[in-house]
């Protein structure tokens, strides 16, 4: 179905044939910026186009952090989720073993963590305006990119669907008119070692190519530890995983490491002018990563669950702050003979894009993008993080993924005073998603075992437009309509673990689900009113409000077929209004921009813990649930006091409260609950530039971030909030650069005072199987990095 898709497109003329591969997804591309202005202690202006034309961060009356490449650079930051620590308001982060290669994002404390293609993420991630459908695969290495825009508060209007917290929009360099390139390679701890590469160069006097590649290797710091050979005599009939002189172990009875990197990639883009007014812009990518499991340990036992299950003390399973005695082992038992899994991770994806720009007139340019990507995750799972068979949980995921979309855009303008931009939008998914479960601490002796191999399909169109008007001078007024239709619907496949059906023995009732398909729809219309004005030509002042959705879905984990056909739900969706003021001061050595907001946020989407009205049984049903109100204030500050002295700095203060709670949702969460977390964030980084002459320069930078403590919940001790520890992460570098500007070298140190911090927990097994485990942060290291620059 999917390559008579592609055929489709190919013969309609969208996508090109001359395609390669890329390191990150960054599909179609932006226009080239004019030559920003010069401010007068000679910084250039970032040139951002989040509202589909070129603005000076600045003039857009939206809450923004752009950070272009030197500034990345800098601070070597290398993926997406290195961004957010600078970002007020904003959280990345890699998700841990139990989602496989995904990653969970929220902004303004709206998001979604949860990979399952039945939900639909929080924030919308667009690599050279193509949208990111899926959380998994979402982590990718920043390779080859000009800047990023990270938009806080909903965008429904221009990037529409699933914006509901925010979009980050990554922008790729462009191929250029001329010969150029550059090589790095860095080593550090761990054995890490990263290659980069990028060149760009003209086939002709109207055709370009530009290509990039990465590789990054490092080994882990979580030591996968054999407890049956650590502990051979202790009373506890846990066998080695590897016999005595098998090589499976070292001597040290450590398997192996997670939290390891092996991640590879290519990305190439091709640009024809073949005449002033038409530019095509043809670009293609590959990645790929294989790596252990994520960096985990068992941070959590239930000792009455946990003794009363297995007869041993949970403090025997406590490996220590960087080990972990997680098998993926079991023995045989049910459908299953004794088996051990990888605890494995590994991605691969493509995609390509073709990009369009015409320029009809003077006042009119039509914009084509199309897209399409694909990618393959697999991921194995061992749920309760101990190697006993008694509570013991393993998976292996497969997770098979297509994704084609066309956009097509008219921007103009009607005189000096209006400019608008009116669009059209189409995108059609699929996921086929594999599972085998194995699941064996609900009852004694009775596994839960099955696969599933449910295809889930989801469709959007949606029309758009945003007009720009200026009445008078410096006074903007800004109006934006978006609809949005969606449909969505997922089949349920529950087969033996050989693959046979029906699913014999059918302890827990799953049987019925077998061919059940469950379906959700829903349309809305999102719109956004702004206002700005500038006082001075360094006071800009606005007052936006909007609005934004996350689009609804079928519950993905059902026990009985009615939690499928009623447990869909709809969209949540937020009012948002925003006052803000953008300023530059003192002759422009001081930019300091400030927003406060409040959302109104409705239909919030919530597991259930009380199924009764949905047949009953084990429940994991999502529904709107919830409703409630955030709000919060933002600054972010760049400075240079003096010539070659930086100083850049952010800071979020969230609050905000539950109006309504459905009780179905049971005491795991509460109305007097903070509705989102952490209160307090910011970062800040300084950096000096001193001029050697001859010799270069050399600049050392600092930067710190802070993440408040954040809300982890109530299942682990009966009516008590729990919360994540707060954290500081100090980071070090300093670069020398030749005189030409064309060589570096870099040593850096991550993590500069060796924080030990948890950012998630997996505790969902923590009232059956009498255990949670917790991703952990790597420990400080350091890397020396060579560039050269052509």
């Amino acid at each position: 179905m999917a390559s008579t898709k592609i055929r489709a497109y190919l013969l309609g003329g969208s996508l090109s044939a001359a395609m390669a591969m890329a390191a990150t997804p960054a599909l179609a591309q932006d226009p080239p910026p004019p030559e920003p202005p010069v401010d007068q202690i000679g910084n250039a202006e970032i040139v951002v186009t989040a509202q589909f034309r070129e603005q000076r961060l600045q003039d857009t009356p939206l809450s923004i952090t752009a950070v272009d490449s030197e500034l990345l650079r800098s601070r070597n930051q290398t993926d997406i989720e290195a961004i957010a620590a600078q970002a007020p308001s904003v959280f990345l982060n890699e998700m841990g073993g139990a989602f496989g290669d995904s990653l969970g994002a929220s902004i303004r404390g709206i998001g979604q963590f949860d990979f399952n293609p039945a939900f639909e993420p929080g924030v919308g991630i667009y690599i050279d305006d193509v949208y990111y459908s899926s959380l998994t695969g979402a982590s990718f290495d920043l390779l080859d990119v000009e800047r990023i825009e990270i938009l806080r508060g909903p965008q429904g209007t221009l990037t529409g669907r699933n914006s509901i917290g925010g979009a980050i929009r990554v922008i790729s360099q462009r191929p250029r008119p001329e010969l150029s390139g550059y090589g790095e390679i860095a080593y550090g701890t761990r054995d890490y070692l990263s290659v980069r590469a990028g060149a760009n160069f003209p086939l002709t006097d109207t055709l370009y190519m530009r290509v990039a590649g990465v590789h990054k290797e490092q080994d882990g710091y979580v030591d996968q530890v054999d407890y049956g050979c650590r502990y051979p005599d202790r009373n506890d009939n846990i066998e080695r995983t590897f016999p005595a002189g098998t090589g499976g172990e070292d001597d040290n009875c450590v398997i192996r490491r997670l939290g390891d990197v092996d991640y590879s990639g290519i990305r190439t883009s091709l640009l024809w002018e073949p005449t002033p007014d038409i530019e095509l812009m043809a670009t293609a990518y590959y990645i790929t990563s294989d790596t252990n499991q994520a960096a985990e340990v068992l941070t959590d036992i239930n000792n009455p669950v946990f003794t009363g299950r297995t007869g041993l003390p949970g403090r025997y399973f406590l490996c220590g702050r960087f080990c972990t005695y997680a098998s993926w082992q079991l023995p045989g038992q049910g459908q299953a003979g004794p088996y051990t899994l990888d605890p494995t991770k590994q991605l691969d994806s493509w995609g390509a894009s073709f990009h369009a720009d015409v320029d009809i007139s003077d006042s009119l340019q039509l914009q084509s993008i199309t897209a399409y990507r694909s990618y393959d995750q697999f991921f194995t799972t061992d749920d309760d993080f101990t190697p006993l068979p008694q509570i013991g949980a393993q998976g292996v995921n497969d997770l098979d993924f297509w994704f084609l979309s066309q956009e097509v855009r008219l921007n103009g303008n009607i005189g000096d005073t209006i400019d608008f931009t009116v669009g059209g939008y189409y995108s059609d998914q699929r996921t086929t998603y594999f599972t085998q479960q194995d699941i064996r601490y609900i009852i004694p002796g009775l596994p839960l075992q099955f696969t599933g191999d449910d295809p889930v399909n989801s469709d959007v169109i949606a029309a758009f437009s945003t007009v720009f008007w200026r009445p008078i001078t410096d006074l903007t007024i800004t109006g934006g309509i978006r609809y949005t239709e969606e449909s969505k619907d997922y089949t349920f496949h529950r087969h033996n673990l050989d693959g046979t059906v029906p699913l014999f023995p059918d302890f827990y009732g799953l049987g019925p689900l077998e061919g059940l398909t469950a379906e959700a729809s829903d349309s809305r219309i999102d719109w956004r009113l702004s206002v700005d004005y500038r006082f001075a030509p360094e006071v800009l002042a606005y007052v936006t409000v909007g609005t934004g959705f996350k689009g609804g879905g079928v519950t993905p984990r059902p026990f009985i077929p009615q939690h499928a056909l009623q447990g869909t739900f709809g969209p949540e969706t937020v009012i948002a209004y925003e006052v803000g003021l953008k300023t530059d001061l003192f002759d422009r050595r001081l930019r300091l921009n400030v927003a406060g907001f409040y959302n109104d946020y409705t239909d919030i989407q919530l597991p259930l813990s009380d199924c009764s009205a949905f047949g009953g049984g084990p429940c994991a049903v999502v529904q709107n649930a919830g409703d409630g109100k955030i709000y919060g204030i933002e600054a972010e500050l760049q400075a240079e006091p003096i010539e070659g002295l930086q100083i850049d700095a952010a800071l979020s203060w969230l609050d905000g409260e539950f109006t309504s709670i459905n009780p179905a949702v049971g005491a795991g969460l509460n109305i007097n609950d903070p509705i989102v977390s952490p209160e307090w964030q910011w970062s800040a980084g300084i950096q000096y530039r001193a001029e050697l002459g001859n010799s270069g320069s050399i600049t050392p930078r600092f930067d710190v971030a802070y993440r408040g403590e954040q809300v982890r919940g109530r299942g682990l001790v009966p009516g008590v909030l729990l919360f994540y520890d707060d954290y500081t992460i100090a980071n070090a570098r300093l670069t020398w650069r030749n005189e030409d500007e064309d060589l570096s070298i870099s040593l850096e140190v991550k993590n500069v005072f060796d924080e030990y911090y948890v950012p998630l927990s997996f505790d969902a097994l923590f009232g059956f199987a009498g255990t949670a485990y917790s991703q952990v942060g790597e420990p400080r290291e350091w890397a020396l990095t060579v560039r050269q620059e052509f």
